[in-house]
């Protein structure tokens, strides 16, 4: 269904509540498909020594689009950024069994007043892969829409680093887990004054196995709101979702986690956790971690948050071993977010992450 033909959600809409479709789009005027310009596209592999084996960037096929543009058909934010960039849609293509010697990195610039990008994901079977995908530049609004196939027995950790400017982010997902596939995804948020992020998985084929990581820094004045929702439809799933916000200042976080287990997903197994740590008395975070369970016979399925300032425990016994105070801070926000980060991949990503989020730390606490 075509954008135009969508009912514009309200703040009824769980999905939208805390962030109102208004207010992420780019104009404000809902009933607008504004001209976008596409974005600045390189792959590499992380250290840039080698060409990513078995990787390629390809434009997007009328047969790529039927196939994996499965889900999001009514959906307001899959549809508007499928407008925006009509005929300019990308295949990031695994090849069957491929094993890059090293992780790949995917740059997407964004620049200009609208910059928008349809990314299509085509992960072979058995292909072995770590995909960092690393959102940047000063456009003032950017969306960028992920769908695709992670193919029968694959084994891939895919990382999402927001790392724009001050502009606004829409980011939005739909993914589908092949059989018997092993699938860590991680989102790393401390860019974009405004981000609006759904990312949607579902474990459609028998022995599918899912977890998402998140560690969000949000600073000053920043508001961010992800929705993450598994669905296990294939008996034998297994799904883990933990994510951790840090907020400063005056800043916002929002995390919505949506476990359902379809009648008929036997032995499913589906667990979330949110952590929340709060560096300022004037900065909120919101966890609203939901299941709706509706076959019997299920491993487990279970959920929980909590939020807190620092630990004045450990603040203590780190300044008395000589460090500042805002580098004890530091410290402890550094550990809790690399909580998360720790389970995001090889220790090569891991250096790459840690390197990225300390350089954040220390620039903006």
């Amino acid at each position: 269904m075509a954008y135009s033909d969508l009912e514009i959600p309200d703040r009824a809409d769980h999905l939208w509540r805390y962030t109102p479709w208004h207010r992420i789009h780019p104009s404000g005027e809902v009933s607008e498909v504004p001209e976008a310009q596409g974005t600045i596209i390189d792959l590499t592999s992380l250290d840039g020594s080698t060409e990513p084996g078995g990787v390629s960037l390809e434009v997007a096929t009328s047969e790529d689009l039927e196939r994996l543009c499965i889900n999001g058909k009514e959906d307001v934010s899959t549809q508007f950024i499928q407008a925006l960039s009509a005929g300019n849609t990308v295949v990031l293509r695994v090849a069957r069994n491929a094993r890059p010697s090293q992780p790949v990195l995917l740059n997407i610039e964004c620049e200009g007043d609208i910059s928008a990008l349809h990314l299509l994901l085509d992960i072979g079977e058995m292909a072995e892969l770590e995909l960092i995908t690393r959102i940047s530049g000063d456009a003032a609004w950017a969306g960028i829409l992920r769908q695709g196939i992670f193919g029968d027995g694959c084994n891939i950790n895919d990382i999402v680093i927001n790392h724009m400017g001050e502009g606004r982010l829409l980011r939005t997902d739909g993914i589908h887990l092949g059989r018997d596939a092993q699938v860590r995804s991680g989102a790393i948020g401390s860019g974009a004054s405004r981000c609006k992020a759904d990312l949607r998985y579902t474990l459609d084929n028998i022995g599918a196995s899912l977890k998402v990581n998140g560690s969000i820094l949000s600073l000053d004045g920043m508001h961010n709101d992800h929705h993450v929702e598994i669905l296990h439809i294939a008996p034998q799933t297994h799904s883990r979702l933990d994510w951790h916000s840090a907020c400063s200042g005056k800043s916002r976080t929002i995390g919505t986690g949506m476990l359902r287990v379809e009648a008929g997903a036997k032995g499913a197994d589906a667990g979330q956790l949110f952590h929340n740590l709060l560096l300022s008395k004037e900065a909120e975070a919101d966890s609203i971690p939901e299941l709706e369970v509706s076959e019997n016979e299920v491993v487990g399925c279970g959920h929980g948050t909590a939020n807190g300032p620092v630990d004045d425990e450990q603040m203590f016994y780190l300044k008395t071993r000589g460090f500042s105070e805002g580098e004890a801070r530091d410290m402890l926000v550094a550990a809790f977010l690399n909580a998360t980060l720790t389970d995001m991949g090889s220790d090569a990503v891991h250096e790459h992450l840690l390197k990225i989020l300390t350089r954040d730390l220390t620039a903006d606490l």
